[in-house]
Formats: structure tokens, C-alpha cells, sequence
């Protein structure tokens, strides 16, 4: 086994150094959105599947973000799963100077999620409308998990990544894993 151990370590409670290790792994790009009166979306990364049955997915926010208001006082919310085209929704929806409410949605490819209302992206790789399930302590953030209700699989296009901070696509070679 080869291990580089030239590098001096670095404590794990220095928060640059902490982000820079976590954004080594590659993830996908979703849009997190709440509807009724005032509608609101976010770009997130920290997205994952829970469970299969029930179906449950989980979306972690920080609690200083506007989104983490959204989704407290919501008991619905959706996630858009962005395709490699979509580097511009997921930049609109990371902008914090951005117009809020309604009109944050008017520059993009939108439909009402057909259970819940809330505002899904058209294009994407996947969506999802989600009910409230649980909410739990995750530090700085929380980890908001919604069961399932409904899903919308329209396209089979390549994911937008995020890696080392950057927004990437996956390379045209990629190899299957399998079933």
C-alpha cells in the first residue's frame, strides 16, 4: 500500500480545509423548492436517496439559509435533479441577490408538481414531490427527509455534477456499473 503522508494533516474542525476534503467526492445538482403563497428554491448538492420503502430522500440545509425557513414551515417541497444543460438553473438558484417569491421562477422551465403544487423544473433528470417526514439535527444545518409521493422521470441526459466546488458533466466514456 502506498500512502502520501508528505502532507502535514489538518484538524478536521478548520472549515476550509473540511469543505475543500468534502467537495472531493462528486455530486449531483438538484433545485429544493417550496410552494404555496410565496414559492422559494434552492441549488443544493447535499441530496441523497434514504430508503426504498417507505421512499424517502433527504436534503440537508444550513440553518442561516432562507430555504431552511421554507422547509420548516412547509409540509411539502420538491427536488429537481439538473441535467449537464442546466449549469444556468443551478447558478440562478444559488444567486442570494436574486428576485424572490414567484418571480425567481420566471426566468426558468417550470411546472406545478401535479400532487403537491410545488414548483418542479422541466428538463431535469428527475423530480420529486415530497411530504414533510422528519427533520433532524445535522449541526449547522438540518436534515430535512420527505417521503415520496410523486416522481417525474421525463429525460435520460447526463447529470450536472459538482467537484472540487466546480460545476462539471460527466464525461461522454463513462462505464456502466452493474445491476
Amino acid at each position: 500500500m502506498n500512502v502520501d503522508n508528505s502532507a502535514p494533516p489538518r484538524p478536521a474542525t478548520e472549515a476550509k480545509s473540511l469543505r475543500r476534503a468534502f467537495g472531493a467526492f462528486a455530486t449531483g445538482v438538484t433545485v429544493v423548492t417550496t410552494g404555496g403563497d410565496v414559492p422559494h428554491a434552492m441549488t443544493a448538492n447535499s441530496f441523497t436517496s434514504v430508503s426504498l420503502d417507505p421512499p424517502l430522500l433527504l436534503v440537508c440545509v444550513d440553518r442561516g439559509a432562507l430555504m431552511h425557513q421554507y422547509l420548516s414551515a412547509s409540509r411539502f417541497f420538491g427536488v429537481s435533479v439538473l441535467a449537464s444543460h442546466q449549469e444556468a438553473e443551478a447558478m440562478h438558484f444559488a444567486d442570494r441577490h436574486r428576485t424572490l417569491g414567484a418571480a425567481q421562477f420566471e426566468r426558468v422551465d417550470w411546472y406545478p408538481g401535479r400532487l403537491t403544487g410545488v414548483p418542479l423544473l422541466g428538463g431535469t433528470l428527475a423530480s420529486f414531490e415530497c411530504e414533510m417526514w422528519r427533520a433532524y439535527d445535522g449541526g449547522d444545518h438540518t436534515i430535512f427527509i420527505g417521503e415520496v409521493l410523486n416522481l417525474h422521470q421525463p429525460t435520460d441526459r447526463e447529470a450536472l455534477l459538482v467537484f472540487k466546488a466546480k460545476i462539471r458533466q460527466l464525461s461522454p466514456d463513462w462505464s456502466e456499473v452493474p445491476a
